[in-house]
């Protein structure tokens, strides 16, 4: 009960007239080759999709511009992967093969697809996941 009290005030905190401020995040690869910084609001729903690559993988994606995404470390150490029409950017880390996000064009310009599972310090088991039907598209 305190830690949801706790956690509701913070939210408040963040909270403007247009709604929740986007958090500043970490988050990698497994090994560590690959780091980001993200602003991410996960109070929004994140996205579980059913398409071939992501079902594989088994990601939880939030969605952000690409003026809130930072490429701290390991722009070498990614590998680029297109399949279908090619406008995703899949990329993953070349030493231990993790997709900790991806680039593309979103309807707003571009955008990344984060992977929360690879968020430091975020159980993805208190987030709000979506269905996304990806398989029939």
């Amino acid at each position: 009960m305190v830690e949801t009290l706790l956690d509701e005030l913070k939210r408040a905190k963040r909270s403007t007239m247009e709604g929740i401020v986007p958090e500043t995040r970490h988050g990698g690869c497994h090994c560590g080759a690959v780091r980001y910084r993200v602003e991410v609001d996960l109070s929004k729903p994140v996205t579980q999709c059913n398409c071939s690559i992501c079902s594989r993988s088994g990601t939880l994606l939030s969605f952000v511009p690409a003026s809130s995404f930072t490429l701290e470390k390991g722009e070498d150490s990614l590998t680029d992967y297109q399949f279908s029409k090619k406008v995703i950017h899949h990329l993953f880390c070349n030493v231990c093969g993790v997709r900790s996000f991806a680039r593309g064009q979103g309807p707003k310009g571009p955008m990344v697809a984060i992977n929360t599972r690879c968020l430091d310090d975020v159980d993805t088991n208190t987030l709000n996941v979506q269905h996304f039907d990806g398989k029939s598209r």
